[in-house]
């Protein structure tokens, strides 16, 4: 399986490129910006992206959303509960300074343990609410790995305190969707360094 991340944004978003070895086809996730960048790479790998995925809904996550579903002509997915965000994003990008697009409507919602694929490759979606009401991890159980944008971080967690979040929920969504991965599986964040559920699990402060 090709993984490739690279940080994006004016917030560093991490933005993961995924595809199949075999039949070249890929998907990405979080585009929060750069997506020429982001294009570079598809290209280079020979890639076909057909889906766009959005963790959740805050706009440093889905900034290059229009210009990746244009780039690529790829469907996207995001939680039911985030959809309405992805109209808002330019609105929220500029109280924090920084230029945004709004982002196109979703194509379809991501729901706890749908799968999606691509080639021989697959992911299975797992619902973590708690800094927002529509997080949502992605497993990927053949390779042990799993993308948990801003629900966990190497050592930390994701902020609770913007609308829609919940520490107690956030907390639970870690203990029973992520913890009881197995300790090897490596956990890629939206943003900073990657880590894995075991250290977590064991180190992780707020545990």
């Amino acid at each position: 399986m090709i993984f490739e991340t690279i940080a994006v944004g004016p917030l560093e978003v991490n933005c993961f490129i995924v595809g199949c070895e075999q039949s070249r086809e890929g998907i990405v996730v979080d585009p929060g910006g750069n997506v020429e960048l982001i294009a570079g790479i598809v290209t280079r790998h020979g890639l076909k992206i057909n889906t766009i995925i959005n963790t959740h809904g805050h706009f440093d996550h889905l900034g290059g959303n229009r210009q990746a579903v244009a780039a690529f002509g790829a469907r996207l997915l995001i939680h039911q509960a985030d959809a309405p965000m992805l109209s808002k994003s330019a609105e929220v990008a500029r109280m924090y300074g920084v230029p945004g697009d709004n982002s196109p409507e979703a194509d379809a919602y991501l729901v706890d343990g749908m799968e999606v694929l691509f080639g021989t490759c697959h992911l299975k979606v797992l619902y973590t609410p708690g800094h927002t009401q529509g997080g949502c991890c992605l497993y990927f159980e053949d390779e042990q790995k799993v993308i948990t944008g801003d629900t966990l971080f190497a050592d930390s967690i994701g902020r609770t305190d913007l609308p829609g979040g919940s520490h107690e929920q956030l907390l639970n969504s870690i203990r029973t969707k992520l913890f009881t991965l197995p300790d090897e599986v490596i956990a890629y964040p939206g943003h900073g360094p990657q880590t894995t559920i075991g250290h977590e699990k064991r180190c992780n402060p707020y545990f």
